[in-house]
């Protein structure tokens, strides 16, 4: 490398450094919040075209609803995020592909809807893309939270398929690299897994970190549907396929192989978990067949693996095509249930145990009776 090169390699590391440093994304949360991060702005509704794309993108809005209502979490306790900033955003992305943003039809190539080029960017802006920069503060935020309190979790975020330089798959910001970038410097963390489980290849992150040792990508997914991403197939350090159809008891052993290898290939000190629910038997485009239990399954495995070894774990809600009422993701509820009861140890686990059951059921019917609203 050259010096000039090398000059400039540095300038940019510390332009990086001095923005991360200046953010206020990060800021003090009260012992009395729980390390959940949801705002209602991450919620899309833009004159009903939003519902052109089989991602229900009101899902967030009706998980912490229906936790609010079920008396699982109180939302004076969640933690509200900021908006990712222009200079947040430039941590990673460029001025370029910022800029890309101001017109509507490349932002109707991203997120997949055609219509949404029609309408006036300052719109667009203010219905599509300013809840997608409340979802990146929030993944960042949750680094530190989980930092502090062992674990946290976005309702929101996961938008693995967005690199630096380039969108698409529904995903406009890259939350995931803009999360770790922040975490190496302002957490001192200098070693982290990306376990990625949703239905898709998560490319995005795979590209940015193609060439960084700090980063682990344990990613499963199905070769057969998008993004069909060859290139970045190579950087991804534990690739584990699962084709369509891949049943519960299947994807199970798959996993519990995985994190095994995992454990021996890698020592991080924080993980980034990537829940898209999308693996779920029924989702017309992730194409599995696991079943509800499996998914909080699924996730309990994630989470004993990062407890057992005091690793912080950030989990982020990701993708999930909930194109029936009350179809939002499974995990989520599971977890909260458990990780927000107050004093929750080992010697109440039976109970919240029977609780999650009941929880399970009462999204079965919930679900059936979507399907048949006759039956009510």
């Amino acid at each position: 490398m050259s010096s000039s090169s090398s000059s400039s390699a540095t300038d940019t590391e510390t332009i990086r450094r001095n923005r991360i440093l200046s953010t206020k994304l990060y800021f003090d949360i009260p012992s009395s919040k729980v390390p959940v991060i949801y705002s209602s702005a991450y919620n899309i509704s833009f004159l009903g075209i939003e519902k052109l794309h089989p991602f229900d993108s009101s899902k967030w809005g009706c998980i912490c609803q229906f936790l609010n209502l079920d008396g699982v979490l109180d939302k004076k306790c969640i933690v509200e995020p900021l908006e990712a900033s222009t200079e947040d955003l430039l941590v990673v992305h460029s001025k370029t592909y910022l800029d890309s943003l101001k017109s509507s039809p490349n932002v109707a190539m991203i997120i997949e809807v055609p219509p949404v080029a029609l309408f006036p960017n300052f719109l667009v802006q203010k219905n599509v893309l300013f809840p997608f920069r409340k979802q990146v503060g929030g993944t960042i935020l949750a680094a530190k939270l989980a930092k502090e309190r062992g674990w946290a979790i976005n309702v929101g975020g996961g938008f693995h398929h967005c690199s630096a330089d380039k969108g698409g798959g529904f995903c406009a910001y890259a939350d995931i690299t803009l999360c770790i970038h922040y975490a190496f410097v302002r957490l001192n963390i200098s070693r982290v897994m990306i376990i990625d489980l949703d239905a898709h290849q998560g490319n995005g992150h795979e590209k940015d970190f193609a060439n960084d040792r700090r980063v682990y990508t344990l990613d499963i997914y199905n070769p057969g549907i998008y993004p069909f991403d060859y290139e970045a197939k190579r950087y991804i350090d534990q690739k584990v396929q699962v084709v369509s159809g891949t049943t519960t008891d299947e994807y199970m052993k798959k996993l519990d192989e995985a994190l095994e290898v995992a454990e021996h290939k890698f020592d991080p000190e924080l993980v980034i978990y990537n829940a898209g629910t999308d693996i779920l038997d029924g989702d017309p485009l992730g194409m599995l067949k696991v079943s509800p239990d499996g998914i909080a399954i699924r996730d309990e495995k994630v989470f004993s693996f990062a407890r057992s070894r005091n690793i912080p774990l950030v989990m982020l809600t990701s993708g999930a095509v909930t194109y029936k009422p009350f179809f939002f993701p499974f995990d989520l509820l599971y977890f909260l249930s458990v990780l927000c009861q107050p004093g929750f140890c080992h010697k109440n686990a039976i109970d919240t145990e029977n609780r999650e059951h009941d929880l399970l059921v009462s999204i079965d019917m919930e679900v059936e009776l979507s399907r048949n609203p006759f039956s009510r």
